[in-house]
């Protein structure tokens, strides 16, 4: 048996979990600051030079805070939901590659946990049972409030995950692999995001709506529903679901940075530059970093400045825009790429973006003419 490949393999692990960790503590730094610039106040400044030890602050203060166990909950999945909601989290990176590959006392030492030929396909069925955890936590609750954002979630999530899937399979069509790291070299040459920059925006909507962020927050909209699927939960039980919101976070910004932004990879005009990843392999994790902390931004951004939708209009949009859009954007992809392939003209690929930026703008057009036969009053 061959100790050094699993001992490679622990490690890795160990070392990923560690960086996701981190990063759940940071991110919350992160989003206080951003969100106390863009709206003119002052953020975490106290704890430490900038306020860089308030993730340590909080930690200790969740971890000192009574727990509360409400008498008519059912206790054991009640105590198993924040687990379960944390786990495909921390799971979903393990294939997500990070750089290439270094020299380690004569053994190559690969980026990335596993390397799976169906990467995409494991980052779905992953992605798929995150809800399970939201969904046990409002029914094991025993409450109607917490039921209700579980059900909310739940439904959610069904209606966002068929956009998102077309998605997985745009990028899957454009890098002829389910392979994430045969997609993230596919990019070499250019960015999906640019081929596909509709695609992409779905994406990036979606992903929202998978993590519950505004304006897509509706599984726990305090307004109605006090705290949504978590108004039990209290402590270091509360601050698992708290975790895996924001680990979430930071994995759908390294599977969308992987998907539609080269991943690991540098800007294409730079792939035979000195600060290309096939040079300087120490550059692939920066550059995919750089790629995550700008996508988080976008998130942070997103919440600072858009309210929450109606959760009627919030089910409209998924049904009504995304999905079909999504449709008419893969078929779109796949019809340019086969004509690429089939006449051996790489010009129909340049008919991909034009024509999906038309469908878009064509579906725009449909929701205002519709806000605006609402608002005059016909329905």
């Amino acid at each position: 048996m061959d100790w050094t490949f699993w001992l490679e393999w622990v490690i890795k692990g160990l070392v990923l979990c560690l960086i996701l960790l981190v990063g759940f503590a940071y991110l919350t730094w992160y989003e206080r600051r951003a969100l106390a610039r863009m709206q003119v106040r002052v953020g975490p400044n106290r704890a430490g030079f900038q306020g860089l030890l308030q993730p340590i602050a909080d930690a200790v203060k969740l971890i000192f805070k009574e727990e509360l166990t409400p008498s008519h909950v059912y206790k054991v999945v009640f105590i198993l939901a924040p687990i379960l909601t944390v786990v495909p989290s921390l799971v979903l990176a393990a294939v997500i590659p990070f750089g290439t590959s270094f020299m380690f006392f004569g053994r190559s030492i690969t980026l990335h946990v596993a390397n799976l030929n169906v990467g995409v396909l494991y980052l779905m069925s992953i992605a798929s049972i995150a809800v399970y955890g939201i969904v046990l936590a409002g029914w094991s609750s025993n409450n109607k409030y917490a039921m209700l954002g579980a059900v909310r979630a739940s439904a959610q999530m069904i209606s966002y995950e068929l956009s998102l899937g077309l998605c997985f399979a745009i990028a899957v069509v454009m890098g002829d692999s389910m392979n994430l790291v045969d997609i993230v070299n596919a990019q070499s040459g250019m960015w999906f995001a640019v081929i596909q920059p509709v695609g992409a925006f779905i994406f990036l909507i979606v992903t929202l709506a998978e993590v519950n962020r505004a304006p897509f927050d509706m599984p726990e909209a305090e307004q109605e529903l006090t705290a949504g699927y978590h108004s039990e939960y209290s402590g270091m039980k509360f601050a698992l679901f708290f975790m895996a919101e924001y680990q979430k976070m930071i994995v759908i910004s390294m599977i969308a940075a992987t998907l539609f932004f080269g991943g690991y990879r540098e800007i294409w005009f730079l792939k035979d530059t000195f600060l290309s990843v096939d040079r300087a392999w120490f550059l692939g994790p920066v550059y995919l970093l750089l790629k995550v902390i700008v996508l988080l931004f976008g998130m942070i951004w997103i919440r600072a400045t858009w309210p929450r939708i109606r959760y009627d209009r919030l089910m409209a949009f998924g049904w009504k825009v995304l999905l079909p859009l999504s449709f008419v954007t893969a078929f779109i992809t796949a019809a340019g790429y086969l004509l690429a392939q089939e006449l051996h003209n790489q010009l129909y690929l340049y008919g991909i973006p034009v024509l999906s930026i038309f469908s878009a703008l064509v579906a725009v057009a449909f929701i205002y003419r519709d806000l605006r036969r609402k608002s005059n009053g016909r329905v």
